[in-house]
């Protein structure tokens, strides 16, 4: 039985949560649009579809916590706080982007917002999660990493050496698998001899459970209790988030190796219109209210498209900015 929205949260917090999806779904939609048009070049990794796991997480998270992730990290940067402008702007190559048009889709970054970066090397993002705690312990810190990454990352060597130091090491990290199912276009249980990938952490001593990634109160009844623990006990915790990817692995995949049928059954669970539902079906939010959130949303793209078309590239001189700290 579903749990009543309102016990959970505030009714404003829980329509920010549809706002922040729709926000997030409709920045990829045309992050999509863009790159078909030539305006965003090399790879373009989109989270339709997931949207839930970020904005459900993100929630359950302290504003200093810090959050770090793979290269499909739009929606999160975005979630987080990050201006979609300026993400839009990054994707663009743009002067202006939150990077300086230097990072591109697969590496925005941004500490004032303890969003500690998106990793295009799979699994890159594990070692510098425990440096981001291991910094948290030492200086005594109430501050929690919560790392991002998908199923296709849990079959890299770092994916065990870091939950084996984790614990070793006592560090407060929250590991989010994003388990969309695919790591690129070969089906998880094709490539892991235990799909069940929340239960790889029993033999590194992790507690972990698993979550429906589709639903955005799931997902943030599981990070709030984990995050908790992990606060608590200084030590880590794993979560599994079952979800989907609307679209290919990138813009370049047309996504074949899904059938139709598959396709189909989980556009049925699709995050957004589900918990619209809800919405309404409890009385937080009628049609109207919905509708004048999702205006607003678009608006938001709108001018973070325009925002980046008009503005300017790098200086050839600032190439030798920011190399080193």
């Amino acid at each position: 039985m579903e749990t009543k929205l309102r016990i959970v949260l505030p009714d404003q917090q829980l329509l920010k949560l549809y706002e922040q999806m729709f926000l997030a779904r409709e920045f990829e939609e045309r992050c999509a649009e863009q790159y078909t048009k030539g305006h965003i070049t090399g790879f373009l990794h989109l989270y339709s579809g997931q949207e839930a796991v970020a904005v459900g997480a993100t929630a359950a998270l302290h504003r200093d916590d810090y959050i770090i992730s793979a290269y499909r990290e739009h929606a999160q940067a975005i979630v987080r706080g990050a201006e979609p402008k300026r993400v839009m702007a990054e994707l663009f190559g743009k002067a202006t982007g939150i990077c300086k048009g230097k990072g591109g889709s697969m590496h925005l970054f941004d500490p004032a917002l303890n969003f500690m970066g998106g990793y295009a090397i799979v699994g890159g993002q594990f070692p510098i999660s425990l440096g981001l705690a291991f910094a948290s312990r030492y200086r005594g810190e109430d501050r929690i990493t919560a790392c991002f990454f998908g199923d296709g990352a849990v079959n890299q060597g770092t994916f065990h050496e870091s939950l084996n130091w984790a614990r070793l090491w006592e560090l407060p990290v929250l590991f989010v698998c994003e388990n969309n199912f695919y790591g690129i276009g070969t089906e998880v249980h094709r490539s892991s001899a235990l799909a069940n990938i929340h239960k790889r952490t029993c033999g590194y001593d992790i507690p972990s459970e698993k979550v429906d990634g589709m639903d955005v109160i799931a997902v943030y009844k599981a990070v709030k209790y984990a995050a908790e623990k992990v606060r608590e006990s200084g030590l880590p915790y794993f979560i599994e988030a079952t979800t989907y990817r609307f679209r290919g692995h990138s813009m370049s995949d047309p996504g074949k190796y899904r059938s139709a049928a598959e396709h189909e059954l989980w556009k049925s669970r699709d995050p957004l219109p589900n918990y619209a539902r809800r919405l309404t079906e409890e009385g937080i939010a009628d049609r109207k209210v919905l509708d004048a959130i999702e205006a607003r949303c678009k608006a938001r793209v709108e001018e973070a498209v325009q925002f980046a078309e008009q503005s300017p590239w790098p200086e050839d001189e600032q190439v030798w900015e920011d190399i080193y700290v």
